[in-house]
């Protein structure tokens, strides 16, 4: 996305040449009228006297045989040429349907997670830590644009936010290519959809003052008015024991209402701890949390220089290893993994495939040790401080993620009703996560373990480690873990997924799970 901010001031650049060349010919264009505007006045005061003179009969014979029709061949060129070229060479780097799709999906995936009102995203005042940022407000089209596409899913609840935000913006002045009466139209549908029948019949009311012959508008009024009377007959036929379960139903529809059902279960712990609002240790247990230097049972590389490593968790074990990577090896990571960043894929339990999936929303792209001794560096680096064998390792995989970008719960092993997971791989089970954080994220971005409440922020250089699996073998199911959308700026992360092979001398194998 930096790279279109660049094909787009370019094509600024070369709109603002094709404002000036037709600038340029309205000028010329101009000055042959103001001439001729002068000359015909003169002319036409004494026609036959102004004829007599050779000269001006010459000049007449020339104007209309020959400059005239140059005026012509100039009112007739196109100065657009270089334009629409250079906009048909940059097209195939725009984004389509679905990027703008996903993008306004991104946005209200935000708006859910971080409990962000339409007022606050459509100001660009979000909340953001330390550094300022330059937004541009949305306009009416833009809010009219997010109601549609929720419409569009049948997601009434984002579509009555955006468009009674249009609605508000359109009512506070601004102006707008969108019409009232098309946002009051998709407003009363959608919250009629939620099940709220006067409001829907007080805005198809309002649209019809602005335009009394719109069809639908007609049509609706009379069924919610029809319904409305039926709701209201029975009501009054109630005995007081109806009428107070009845009032005690709409008062629970009322809570209930809001974003459509959900496949995730821990939707609501998942969101909870992205926004920093996760279980808080006793403390006793945050006594025995501690940072401490390093040097992975007296390794040569750290008995002089070690690690700086803070607990971060206590169950599961999350340890925290600060200044592992410098801005130069990140920077190197970065520039060899730019090129080849493609979608975001993950192991499908039943095929055992890759394949891409809507709960992980970013860009990814793996990097062999052998193409830069950076990777080579950094994969030994890991093998130093952990103690485990990366030989085995998958490579190393460098993600971004942008707007909105996340990557819902999940397990990084392999758990018993997928024996295939990782077969084709050939070195057993993911034993360990190493994840190192290649950039600090303004606001968002948390990595959240939903089963036990832990949080772990990103910081630029440090990396993350904790064991998938117990000794035994068995899976530790409380590393269920999450990437959170990032609220403001951009995350980068690379990971390396540890094996099994290789490990049996490095972490001896124990039939006790607690152990």
């Amino acid at each position: 996305m930096t790279d279109l901010l660049y094909t787009e001031k370019d094509l600024v650049t070369s709109l603002k040449d094709y404002i000036r060349a037709e600038e340029s010919k309205l000028e010329q264009v101009k000055k042959w009228a103001q001439k001729l505007d002068v000359l015909s006045a003169t002319a036409t005061q004494d026609p036959e006297g102004f004829l007599g003179h050779p000269v001006n009969a010459f000049k007449l014979m020339k104007r209309l045989n020959t400059e005239w029709g140059e005026l012509e061949s100039l009112v007739l060129k196109d100065m657009s040429d270089g334009f629409i070229s250079n906009l048909t060479i940059q097209r195939q780097y725009f984004p389509n349907d679905d990027d703008q799709t996903g993008a306004a999906k991104a946005l209200m995936r935000l708006q859910d997670t971080y409990r962000l009102d339409t007022q606050t995203i459509s100001t660009g005042e979000l909340p953001v830590r330390h550094r300022m940022f330059l937004c541009c407000p949305m306009t009416v089209e833009d809010c009219f644009e997010l109601g549609k596409i929720a419409y569009s899913d049948a997601d009434y609840y984002h579509t009555e936010l955006w468009m009674e935000q249009a609605l508000k913006q359109l009512d506070g002045g601004e102006e707008s290519t969108v019409d009232m009466v098309t946002i009051l139209d998709y407003l009363s549908y959608s919250i009629y959809q939620q099940g709220e029948l006067e409001r829907a019949l007080d805005y198809t009311k309002r649209l019809l003052k602005l335009d009394s012959a719109h069809q639908r508008a007609n049509g609706n009024l009379k069924y919610f008015e029809y319904q409305l009377a039926k709701q209201k007959k029975v009501e009054a036929e109630e005995g007081l024991k109806e009428k107070e379960k009845r009032e005690r139903e709409k008062r629970e529809a009322s809570e209930k209402k809001g974003r459509p059902a959900d496949y995730l279960p821990e939707r609501r712990k998942y969101e909870q701890l992205c926004r920093g609002e996760g279980i808080k240790m006793t403390p006793r247990r945050q006594s025995r949390m501690f940072c401490r230097y390093s040097d992975n049972n007296r390794h040569p590389l750290y008995v002089l220089g070690p690690v700086k490593q803070e607990d971060e968790w206590d169950r599961p074990r999350i340890i925290r290893y600060h200044d592992v990577l410098s801005n130069s090896e990140i920077e190197k990571v970065k520039e060899l993994a730019k090129p080849r960043l493609r979608r975001a894929t993950v192991h499908d339990p039943q095929t055992g495939k890759l394949t891409t999936a809507h709960y992980r929303v970013s860009k990814s792209a793996w990097l062999t040790a052998y193409e830069d001794p950076v990777v080579d560096k950094i994969n030994q680096r890991i093998e130093d401080i952990t103690g485990l064998n990366v030989k085995t390792a998958e490579e190393l995989q460098v993600a971004n993620y942008g707007v909105g970008g996340q990557y819902e719960p999940h397990f990084d092993f392999g758990r018993k009703d997928e024996p295939d997971a990782f077969k084709e791989l050939g070195t057993g089970n993911r034993i360990a996560t190493w994840l190192i954080y290649m950039s600090d994220v303004p606001s968002g971005g948390a990595t959240v373990f939903t089963d036990v409440g832990a949080a772990v922020w990103p910081k630029k250089g440090s990396a993350v480690f904790w064991y998938n699996l117990f000794p035994s073998g068995e899976g530790d199911y409380s590393t269920r873990h999450a990437a959170c959308p990032v609220l403001v700026g951009n995350k980068w992360v690379s990971n390396k997924w540890i094996h099994e092979r290789g490990q049996e001398f490095r972490r001896r194998c124990t039939l006790d799970e607690s152990d």
